[in-house]
């Protein structure tokens, strides 16, 4: 066996009534009793989920999820099912299909599951023509399935017949199926949570995508609790790292039991978010009780989760058995979802099956009724390119890059960049230097933006901006580079001002009160009698207060004083009276020496030498040796 089959990590979960042999069977094909509870053992029931692997005849292991067989155990189930990749039907041979073998299957029907195998256990309690009657009846019932076409295994978990002709079934169907992409951010809904002596919490689930690995920043969401993974184990033995379809344990840095829970997921930071509103597409089974309609209160059953709310039909007022629609989901606390993920619903109450569908937007807005809402959500279950890139830059303020993009919508780089194209021209995306930014998204931030120097200008009238840096640490933008290419596009659309340090709102001029305005004149014109022998900054607010370094930079902002270096300012008439007289000289003797000009402007060294190369930077003058001589 090559090492990429070998590479291949899949789960077969089970499925099928109570008492039909479930848990025995996998026992005898993996050695493990999966009935870990006092209380399951005792009884000989399954409650929960029991974990086991399976080694196969190629070498390959592939996890085991054996699930609770007992309708009032229902939800435990669907905490497993959404996981499986490869269904295990077990049917009793002496009872054939019963309620819970078709409630089951509808289950998988409705995750969309599409191979498996199909287990006639007991057959050591039964006569053999009986046998052949049992399978008949049960191909006859799987017509229509996707079990259709499945091989039927008699086997006894008692006796040991047919468990090895069922193992080589499920290694040929492990050939066949296709394996979970690692590529991207990891995501692990959680199945269960405890703690280990000398280790801490520890959390079991199916890892769904991505790669996971010791030393991974993790957050633990709807909680949005930062971890870190501290060891791995897949089937029971240590491992760096984990891949997409394994069965995980993680040992989880700083967090303890009592803030995890099933249903919680643990995702890559930065990847997902939790939601209470989804939109989806959704079928009704045909046995439903009744119609989905608005307001139906439900039980959304999705990757580990189980969660309380009420669905909203869109495009129309109820979907009625057997049928399809588009709801939003309104729900009671918020999941973890990604786009393409399968669900199952139940009714509130009578807890009966009601459907199941696939998530279009895990991250709903509301919906006005005047929206083509119906039209947008066909487009999304189409797999439209372009609706798959909007949604995966709606959810990221920061952005990403064309393969960045790629990998988050699961398309090619060339759809991509063809998608990122047409949502440019038509005004949805926005390029925004290396990378590219929903127009949503980017609205956004120029809103918060706008609202940041608002509240900053209030608290500081006299400032003519808000410092870059300041303002891009409150929009928690992380890179500065793009950044600065945020701002350009906010003041290309004439959102803001944006010059060399600061950033302004349009229009905008600093405020001045009487006692301000008061206090700039009579700073003005301390510069203005000083002439060339201004007073330091220091010294102006030693006389003036505190409040005179913002009126200082008022000043040089609106070009009444020029600052000449760090700690020298000249009132204008004063600059443009010795740059003339400076003028004047050089053309009457040609050039002049510092002490000349000190002379001329009636200062002294302190001044005269920065101004003399203030005027050198402007190009009034040029220096030649000591001498300074009129510039070109």
């Amino acid at each position: 066996m090559d090492a990429k089959a070998n590479a291949k990590h899949l789960i077969v979960g089970t499925a099928g009534h109570v008492d039909h042999g479930k848990t025995t069977l996998i026992q005898a094909m993996t050695g493990v009793n999966t009935d870990r509870l006092k209380e399951e053992q005792e009884r000989g029931l399954t409650i929960d989920l029991g974990f086991a692997s399976l080694e196969l005849p190629s070498g390959r292991t592939v996890g085991i999820v054996d699930v609770p067989g007992h309708e009032r155990f229902l939800k435990n189930m669907l905490a497993g099912a959404g996981g499986i990749d490869i269904a295990l039907l077990v049917v009793a041979a002496d009872e054939g299909v019963m309620p819970q073998t078709r409630e089951h299957l509808e289950i998988l029907e409705l995750l969309e599951t599409r191979r498996g195998v199909v287990a006639l256990t007991k057959c050591d309690a039964v006569e053999a023509d009986w046998l052949d009657v049992v399978e008949e009846d049960l191909r006859s019932y799987l017509a229509g399935t996707f079990l259709k076409d499945a091989p039927i295994v008699r086997v006894s978990g008692v006796t040991g017949e047919g468990v090895q002709t069922l193992v080589q079934e499920i290694d040929r169907l492990v050939d066949a199926a296709e394996a979970r992409s690692n590529a991207g951010p990891f995501r692990l809904p959680i199945d269960r949570v405890f703690t280990m002596t000398g280790f801490g919490t520890i959390v079991t689930g199916t890892l769904v995508s991505g790669t996971m690995r010791i030393g991974d920043a993790v957050r633990i969401l709807p909680s949005g609790i930062d971890s870190r993974i501290r060891g791995i184990q897949v089937h029971g033995k240590k491992q760096d790292s984990a891949t997409a379809g394994c069965r995980v344990a993680a040992n989880v840095a700083g967090v303890e039991v009592s803030d995890i829970e099933r249903g919680d997921v643990l995702v890559t930071p930065g990847y997902l978010q939790a939601s209470n509103t989804i939109d989806a597409f959704v079928r009704v089974l045909d046995e439903a009780p009744r119609p989905l309609a608005t307001r139906t209160r439900i039980r959304l059953h999705i990757g580990t989760a189980e969660v309380i709310g009420r669905a909203a039909v869109l495009g129309a007022r109820e979907i009625v058995p057997g049928k399809q629609g588009f709801i939003q989901m309104k729900l009671e606390s918020p999941v973890v979802a990604a786009r393409g993920d399968r669900f199952v619903l139940r009714f509130y109450s009578p807890m009966q099956l009601l459907g199941g569908g696939i998530v279009l937007d895990p991250a709903a807005p509301k919906h006005r009724a005047t929206e083509p809402v119906v039209e947008r959500l066909k487009r999304k279950l189409a797999g439209d390119p372009a609706d798959m890139i909007e949604d995966a830059l709606s959810a990221r303020d920061a952005g990403l890059s064309l393969e960045e993009l790629a990998r988050a919508a699961s398309v090619s780089v060339d759809d991509a960049r063809a998608a990122i194209d047409e949502l440019i021209g038509a005004g949805r995306v926005v390029k925004v230097g290396g990378r590219y930014m929903s127009r949503a998204v980017v609205s956004k931030l120029t809103e918060a933006a706008k609202s940041a120097l608002a509240g900053f200008f209030e608290a500081n009238p006299m400032k003519s901006g808000m410092p870059k840096e300041k303002l891009r640490q409150l929009l928690g933008a992380a890179n500065a580079k793009d950044f600065q290419s945020l701002l350009a596009v906010m003041a290309g659309a004439g959102e803001i001002e944006v010059s060399d340090a600061a950033v302004n709102l349009p229009g905008r001029a600093p405020a001045l009160g009487e006692k301000e305005q008061q206090l700039a004149e009579s700073i003005e014109q301390a510069y203005r009698d000083a002439g060339v022998n201004p007073p330091l900054p220091a010294d102006i607010e030693k006389s003036h207060g505190p409040e005179a370094r913002d009126i200082v930079a008022l000043l040089v902002e609106r070009g009444k004083l020029v600052k000449v270096s760090v700690d020298l300012l000249f009132h204008r008439e004063a600059l443009a009276d010795a740059e003339n007289a400076l003028r004047s000289y050089l053309q009457e003797h040609g050039q002049m020496t510092v002490a000349e000009f000190r002379d001329l402007v009636g200062s002294s060294r302190k001044y005269v030498v920065p101004l003399l190369e203030y005027f050198d930077k402007q190009r009034v003058t040029r220096r030649v040796g000591d001498q300074r001589v009129l510039g070109k």
